[in-house]
């Protein structure tokens, strides 16, 4: 086999496939265990659970992201669709709402059920690893959320939240928009 370059490899074999992508051996390589990769097994050391290593974990963490998450970008296309128009994100508001009606001085909150701390099956899940690090900053975001309201609240503004869970029946959400918005 040859490498990028066209070259036969020292082993006689690419680990990429044609056209430059992973080969069904690489791919299977990549997926080997820490132990079989000749790394301690994070879930070896006492208390800790986790199957990734703590890079592997940093880096899958650092991708959430906070802003046009998939529930936010299904409730805008809703609230577009049902022909209501919207601002993203003012700085200027406490807590930065996802959609901002300022001719209603309306806000929505688009929640995940797990940052949140919210009530249903995946918001009450706790993570095995850290849970009281990750109680605590759970318990801080549902203040900050209170606290968030109270200040809008007090400023003329209402609030919606809509959580995760809430954005599977669409029927019943455009219904709530509808309602909230008028």
């Amino acid at each position: 086999m040859e490498d990028e370059t066209g070259e036969p490899d020292e082993a006689g074999s690419n680990p990429k496939g044609s056209q430059g992508r992973p080969s069904a051996r690489s791919v299977s390589e990549d997926r080997l265990s820490g132990r079989e990769r000749g790394q301690e097994k994070v879930g070896d050391e006492p208390g800790r659970h986790d199957v990734f290593t703590p890079e592997e974990r940093s880096r899958v963490m650092a991708r959430v992201k906070g802003k046009d998450t998939k529930p936010e970008l299904k409730v805008r296309s809703l609230a577009h669709g049902l022909g209501y128009r919207f601002r993203l994100h003012r700085k200027d508001l406490p807590g930065t709402p996802d959609l901002v009606f300022p001719g209603r001085s309306k806000v929505i909150f688009v929640h995940g059920c797990f940052w949140h701390g919210h009530t249903c099956a995946r918001g009450s899940r706790k993570p095995k690893t850290r849970a009281e690090y990750w109680a605590a900053k759970i318990g801080r975001n549902r203040e900050r959320d209170g606290r968030t309201q109270a200040e809008l609240k007090q400023v003329g503004w209402e609030t919606l939240t809509l959580w995760e869970c809430e954005l599977k029946d669409i029927d019943a959400l455009a219904a709530r928009l509808k309602a909230f918005l008028g």
